[in-house]
C-alpha cells in the first residue's frame, strides 16, 4: 500500500483526503507542523508529500529545502492558501513536483498524487541500473540578487502562475530558452526571472533588441569588431556574448534578425564559441541564451526568413505569455501594484481606484498589454487631482472619448480625413498587433462594420442597404454569410 505525508494543521482536508482516497491503495498520515517531518520521512519512506506553505512553526519552503536534503526524498507537493507566483517559482525551483492553491479541485489533485507515486516507482527502478555518482543530487541554494520591486511578477491568474511554476524548472539548467507573446506582455520579465533563479543568477545579465539595430551593427553588439572591421570602427570593442561570459543574454526579437546573423547565432548556441567582426581569434565563451519574439517562428520559418536549426536550438524550452485580455483576472492587481509604484514615484498619495475605473480596465482590451497598463496607471497618477482614481483620470477612456468627437459638417465628405483621425490615436497599438497584416485586417473590419451599420440603419432592409451600399443584393448577402452579420 502507498502512503501520503500530510504536513498542514487543516484537519479539513486531512478528513476530505481520507474520505475521498480509496484506502486499499493509500494511507494517508497526518503532521499538523514542521517538527519532526525530516525524521518522520526517514523513518517510515512516505511515497508522497502534501506540504502546506504556512505552517504554525514557519515556512513550508524551507522545510521543502530539508526534504529534498534526504537521500531518496519522495516527491513534494507544495499546497498553499493563496496565490503567490513568488511561493510557485520558490517551490519549483528548490525541487517541488507540484504546487496547487486551495481551494483546488480534489479530483485533480488525486491525479497529481498518483502520477507523482508511479513515477517515483519509475525513477525507483532506473535508478537500480545506474552507478552512484550518476544519480541527480541536490544543488545547494543560491541567493537570489536583490531585486527591483517594479519588475515582479505579478498576477492571480492559473495562467501567469503556470508561468511562474515554469521558470522555477528551468531557472537552474543550461538549457536555451524561447518565450512567445505580444509586445507588453513581459518577455523580458521572464527572462530576467529565470537568470535571478539560476545558478548563474550573480553574474551579469545582458539584454538585446534586435529589431532595434541594422544587421552590421547587430553583429558588433552580439559578436563584437575589431579596430578597422568597418567605417568608423576606431578601435576594438567587445560584444554581447563576451561581456556576459559565465551569464545570462536575453535576445528579444529574435525573429527580426538576418540570416547571416542567425548563422553565427546558431555556431554560439552549438560551440559556445565566435570571432569579432573582422577578427580572426576564436573565442569560447559559457553563455546562457534566452530568446523572445512576438511574431510566427513557424511562419518565418515557412517563408525562409528564419532557420529552422536555430528554431529547434533556441525551443530547448518555450513560455508562452498570454495578452492581457486573456488573463483579466489580474487586472486589478497590476493595476493596484503599479499604484503603489507610482505614488512613491511622484510623492503622491493617490489611495486607491474606484470600481467604476476598476470595471473599466477590467473591459479594456489592453492591445499594448501590461504595459499598456502601467504607463495607463502612470499617467493617471501623475495628472490626477483627486484621492482616488475615476474613469475620467485614465487616459484610456479619454481616448475613447476624443474617437467620437469628430465634426462631420466641418469634415463634410472629407472621408480621408474624418477616417485618419479615427485611427491616429490607436494606429500604434494596431501597427503592434498586425503581424504584417494590417491592409488585409482593418480592410475586412471596416467592410463589416459598414454593411453591419448600413442593415442597422434600414432595419435590415436587404434591398435598400444593397442600394445605400452601391453593390448588388447577391455581394451583399455574400458579405452577411462571410462575416456572420445578423
Amino acid at each position: 500500500m502507498k502512503s501520503i505525508l500530510l504536513v498542514d494543521d487543516d484537519k479539513n482536508l486531512s478528513e476530505t483526503l481520507a474520505e475521498l482516497i480509496d484506502p486499499k491503495e493509500y494511507r494517508v498520515d497526518l503532521l499538523a507542523d514542521a517538527p519532526g517531518t525530516v525524521d518522520y520521512i526517514r523513518a517510515n519512506g512516505p511515497d508522497v508529500v502534501l506540504l502546506d506553505v504556512n505552517l504554525p512553526s514557519g515556512s513550508g519552503l524551507e522545510l521543502l529545502k530539508e526534504i529534498k536534503g534526504i537521500e531518496g526524498a519522495p516527491p513534494v507537493i507544495i499546497i498553499s492558501g493563496y496565490v503567490s507566483t513568488d511561493n510557485a517559482m520558490e517551490a519549483m525551483k528548490e525541487g517541488a513536483y507540484e504546487y496547487v492553491t486551495k481551494p483546488f479541485q480534489m479530483e485533480r489533485l488525486l491525479v497529481t498524487i498518483h502520477k507523482a507515486t508511479e513515477e517515483l516507482h519509475a525513477s525507483t527502478l532506473a535508478k537500480r541500473q545506474v552507478k552512484p555518482e550518476m544519480l541527480w543530487q541536490t544543488t545547494p541554494d543560491i541567493t537570489s540578487e536583490v531585486v527591483d520591486t517594479h519588475r515582479e511578477i505579478i498576477g492571480v491568474s492559473e495562467e501567469i502562475v503556470e508561468i511562474a511554476k515554469m521558470i522555477g524548472r528551468v531557472a537552474k539548467s543550461d538549457a536555451a530558452v524561447l518565450i512567445f507573446g505580444e509586445s507588453g506582455t513581459g518577455k523580458e520579465l521572464v527572462a530576467r526571472a529565470i537568470h535571478r533563479n539560476s545558478n548563474r543568477s550573480d553574474k551579469v545579465f545582458l539584454s538585446v533588441n534586435c529589431a532595434a539595430l541594422t544587421e552590421t551593427l547587430l553583429e558588433s553588439e552580439l559578436f563584437g569588431h575589431e579596430k578597422g572591421a568597418f567605417t568608423n570602427a576606431y578601435s576594438r570593442k567587445l560584444g554581447k556574448f563576451e561581456l556576459a561570459n559565465s551569464g545570462t543574454i536575453f535576445l528579444d526579437e529574435i525573429a527580426d534578425t538576418s540570416m547571416t546573423t542567425q548563422s553565427k547565432l546558431l555556431r554560439m548556441l552549438q560551440e559556445q564559441e565566435f570571432e569579432r567582426v573582422g577578427g580572426e581569434q576564436t573565442l569560447k565563451v559559457n553563455v546562457r541564451v534566452i530568446a523572445a519574439t512576438n511574431k510566427s517562428l513557424v511562419s518565418a520559418i515557412k517563408e525562409g526568413k528564419f532557420r529552422i536549426d536555430l528554431f529547434y536550438r533556441l525551443k530547448v524550452v518555450s513560455i508562452y505569455l498570454p495578452p492581457l485580455r486573456e488573463r483579466r483576472d489580474d487586472i486589478p492587481l497590476l493595476a493596484n501594484h503599479f499604484l503603489d509604484i507610482y505614488n512613491k514615484a511622484t510623492g503622491k498619495r493617490v489611495e486607491g481606484i474606484t470600481s467604476e475605473a476598476m470595471k473599466f480596465l477590467a473591459k479594456y482590451s489592453f492591445p499594448g498589454n501590461v504595459r499598456e497598463l502601467e504607463n495607463t496607471i502612470q499617467t493617471a497618477v501623475v495628472m490626477s487631482k483627486n484621492r482616488v482614481l475615476e474613469v475620467d483620470d485614465l487616459p484610456i477612456a479619454k481616448d475613447r472619448r476624443e474617437l467620437v468627437k469628430i465634426d462631420f459638417d466641418e469634415i463634410k465628405d472629407n472621408y480621408y480625413q474624418m477616417f485618419r483621425r479615427l485611427l491616429e490615436p490607436i494606429y500604434g497599438k494596431i501597427y503592434q498587433n498586425s503581424n504584417g497584416q494590417i491592409y488585409a485586417h482593418i480592410q475586412e473590419a471596416f467592410e463589416k462594420a459598414v454593411i453591419g451599420l448600413t442593415l442597422q440603419q434600414l432595419n435590415n432592409n436587404q434591398v435598400r442597404a444593397a442600394e445605400s451600399l452601391g453593390i448588388s443584393r447577391n455581394t451583399l448577402r455574400d458579405r452577411i454569410d462571410k462575416y456572420g452579420i445578423k
